[in-house]
């Protein structure tokens, strides 16, 4: 399985976790393009384990098209990235909710 795959399949199992029958009516997440071009990704953590966690913002800018920046705020994990860079920004979500959930600390 490749990494993108991996990501994939690791967010949907995230997102099934949440859902309790009420998450999932108010939060959720978000995959969009943007006109620059690239992707932005919206998950909100507030129900989670991983509300009131902070991810410190991450500018990380390669070239024109291979960027990320990823971010917190408002109980929402927030990243932007280049058409290339959506697996990474995934990578990064899946990095810090592995990281901070507290099954696994």
């Amino acid at each position: 399985m490749n990494e993108a795959e991996n990501v994939l399949e690791w967010l949907q199992a995230w997102y099934s976790a949440q859902c309790n029958g009420d998450w999932e009516h108010e939060w959720g997440v978000e995959i969009d393009t943007l006109d620059n071009p690239g992707w932005s990704v919206r998950i909100d953590v507030e129900g989670t384990d991983l509300e009131g966690c902070d991810f410190p913002r991450q500018d990380i800018k390669r070239s024109r098209n291979d960027w990320v920046m990823a971010w917190t705020s408002d109980m929402t994990f927030h990243a932007a990235c280049g058409p290339g860079n959506l697996t990474e920004a995934l990578a990064l979500f899946r990095g810090w909710a592995t990281e901070d959930a507290p099954d696994e600390r």
